[in-house]
């Protein structure tokens, strides 16, 4: 027979899990060396998690590394603002990967910007070589 307090307590560490999860990054690429590497998993903070900001987009800063959604490229993308600008009255960020000779390509608006890796003091919070799993299962 099955107890009642056993399963809430199963529930409990299911939605605790997905909540955790939902906040983890995996890096797919070496562009952010030796900062993090591929496979690593970085812990972030969401632009909109469930209709909650937990950061604002319009507030990120230069040296905050974030993930957006990149115009020039299909997934994802883990990278440094370097410079922030004003373009025709809209806040623009130049962005960079830190192993990366040239800034990515475009401009990224505060709209494109997803999350923003935690950080402990001046480090951002990364658990390594986990994420080799999701990199093998997607094939990325």
């Amino acid at each position: 027979m099955i107890d009642k307090k056993e399963v809430i307590c199963y529930i409990i560490l299911l939605v605790v899990v997905l909540l955790a999860a939902s906040h983890l990054n995996v890096v797919v690429s070496g562009s952010m060396e030796p900062v993090f590497y591929r496979g690593d998993i970085v812990v972030v903070e969401k632009a909109n998690f469930l209709g909650i900001s937990e950061f604002d987009p319009n507030d990120v800063q230069v040296g905050d590394i974030v993930v957006y959604d990149a115009v020039w490229y299909n997934n994802p993308v883990i990278h440094r603002v370097i410079n922030i600008t004003e373009i025709n009255g809209t806040t623009m960020y130049m962005i960079k990967g830190d192993n990366n000779d040239r800034p990515d390509p475009y401009y990224v608006t505060p709209n494109q910007i997803r999350d923003r890796v935690l950080t402990f003091g001046d480090s951002p919070i990364v658990i390594p070589k986990i994420g080799y799993v999701t990199i093998i299962l997607k094939g990325l």
